[in-house]
């Protein structure tokens, strides 16, 4: 399992703070003294920052334009002094937040598919989902190949033998035309001669 790390931007004291007490916690602590160290740290070490949590005091605009940042990865201090025991409390909800939320999310294409909240969202745009279009969605990007209405029908929803196929058909129809509508994409779902397809 990778060692979760917190880098801390441009707050030397409270560093120097966790650093003497690093032997205690379950996380490596980086320290950057401007945002310009941080933002090269990060573009020359993208796979040790994926598991990382960064402590600011506010967040600006410049992190917030960072491509392989998100808000779940961003601790802000905003509310000071705050003691050490709450300190350390927040920085561990929050890795575990993290790492929960990299556990339930799924990347397809372009897409990244949250299993917790149903959503489907690509850069800033969000579609909410139903527990069976996600199942459709996991069932059909497993395969390479197109998969027929009876196969959707008898894997997808199994126990339910007296389904109508059109119900299916239905079913997949209308989350094309979802995602169409969302993020102007045809070609998410594809339906071949042979059955439906995730590339």
């Amino acid at each position: 399992m990778i060692k979760q790390s917190i880098h801390i931007l441009n707050l030397k004291p409270l560093f120097s703070i966790l650093d003497e007490i690093k032997s205690d916690l379950s996380f490596e602590i980086i320290n950057h003294d401007s945002q310009i160290d941080f933002m090269n740290f990060s573009k020359n070490n993208q796979n040790k920052f994926d598991s990382s949590l960064i402590i600011v005091k506010k967040i600006n605009n410049e992190l917030q334009s960072m491509d392989s940042l998100d808000r779940i990865k961003i601790l802000e201090l905003s509310k000071l002094p705050i003691s050490l025991a709450d300190l350390v409390d927040n920085i561990n909800v929050s890795l575990i937040k993290q790492q929960y939320s990299v556990q339930s999310n799924i990347a397809i294409q372009d897409y990244i598919l949250n299993l917790n909240s149903r959503i489907i969202s690509k850069k800033y745009t969000e579609l909410k989902l139903t527990q069976k279009e996600i199942d459709i969605i996991l069932f059909l990007n497993t395969y390479k190949k197109p998969q027929s209405i009876n196969i959707l029908q008898n894997q997808v929803w199994k126990h339910e033998s007296k389904l109508e196929t059109h119900t299916v058909e239905t079913h997949i129809y209308r989350l094309r035309k979802k995602i169409k509508k969302s993020f102007d994409d045809d070609e998410f779902i594809l339906s071949l001669e042979k059955g439906y397809l995730i590339k």
